[in-house]
């Protein structure tokens, strides 16, 4: 079969487990993740019962690194994962699983395009497939790949809560050079259309917004309160900052744990969204720059119980597509004036 190149771990920070999966009868007595988020003491458990070994047919615990740094930081997804990560990890490349057609940085890929990435990935359907972040970031991108695999269809995927934990807890890490891993063949998935918003269908919230009889439906945009506002520069080059109408800002860093970086317990992510005024009755709709931390707020509401799955949705071109595509004479960039001091 073919192969792809991965990197070879040379330095491991402890030593290398021997790792066994025990039978009682035909009972199967791996660890299953009941949990969207886990704790990396839950993934090193799983690990050792279920570890991503190449020959093995069994379903397996895949550790995704899914590591992306904004567009004005110096740093790269995969050069974090060559310094430090899992062992036997491999990387999601959000810069390259994408629609390439877009004009916009993060939109879904194809079907066929996801099918093709995680085959090269050497990730078969029935693996469980735990994101993570780099070590430093704690949260960031990992939920977005984690709800575009859920979005493909991908039936067990988890989010670590988190990477920076998994270190500082003393769980084994390795780095260095390249080693192969065999393709396995992915099947072209059904893309579950729900879990998305449309430019078209964010457009029809933003205009109905103060109408009477609007649907009610919510944005809650996760982008920094100054470039909400309008006060701070987005960090693209020429694309404006402001906010669509009616949306709600919730900055991801709120849903955050400040020191640790792993998401707030359920009772304060409830809290806080009681006290931003989202309504858990109405359907959401999660914005950011490109689509990315806008899965971090998705998450927490997942994790917070706060509101129906089935009325979540993430848009997917965000910000950048929408501050691209209307028209100044829509006045549908809203900026706050700045307050007296």
């Amino acid at each position: 079969m073919a192969a792809i190149a991965i990197f070879r771990s040379t330095r491991v920070a402890l030593p290398r487990q021997v790792f066994r999966k025990f039978q009682v009868g035909n009972m199967d007595t791996r660890r299953n993740l009941s949990s969207y988020l886990v704790t990396p003491k839950e993934l090193a458990e799983a690990l050792k019962t279920s570890p991503p070994s190449p020959i093995s047919t069994d379903p397996r615990v895949i550790p995704l690194c899914a590591t992306w740094f904004l567009p004005n930081d110096s740093r790269t997804g995969i050069e974090a994962f060559h310094e430090k990560r899992i062992p036997k990890a491999r990387f999601f490349d959000l810069d390259k699983v994408k629609d390439k057609h877009s004009p916009y940085p993060h939109m879904l890929p194809t079907a066929k395009q996801f099918a093709e990435a995680m085959s090269a990935l050497g990730i078969r359907k029935d693996d469980t497939v735990v994101v993570y972040d780099s070590h430093e970031a704690g949260i960031f991108s990992a939920p977005r790949v984690g709800w575009t695999l859920r979005v493909f269809g991908h039936p067990k995927v988890h989010i670590l809560n988190n990477f920076k934990q998994w270190v500082e807890e003393g769980y084994p890490t390795e780095s260095g050079n390249l080693f192969t891993i065999e393709c396995n063949p992915y099947p072209i998935p059904q893309v579950d259309e729900s879990k998305v918003a449309s430019y078209e269908e964010v457009r029809e919230v933003a205009e109905d917004y103060n109408k009477e009889g609007a649907e009610g439906i919510q944005i809650l945009d996760a982008r920094p309160h100054g470039r909400f506002t309008g006060e701070a520069p987005e960090p693209r080059e020429g694309l404006s900052s402001g906010h669509i109408p009616g949306s709600i800002n919730i900055p991801f860093s709120d849903v955050l744990d400040p020191t640790t970086k792993t998401f707030l317990p359920k009772d304060q992510l409830r809290k806080l969204f009681e006290e931003k005024g989202v309504d858990p009755s109405k359907p959401i709709i999660s914005s950011c720059g490109t689509g990315v931390t806008a899965a971090v707020i998705d998450t927490a509401l997942e994790e917070a119980g706060y509101g129906s799955a089935e009325n979540r949705r993430v848009y997917d071109g965000s910000w950048t597509e929408w501050a691209q595509r209307v028209e100044p004479s829509d006045n549908l960039i809203i900026k706050d004036p700045p307050k007296e001091t």
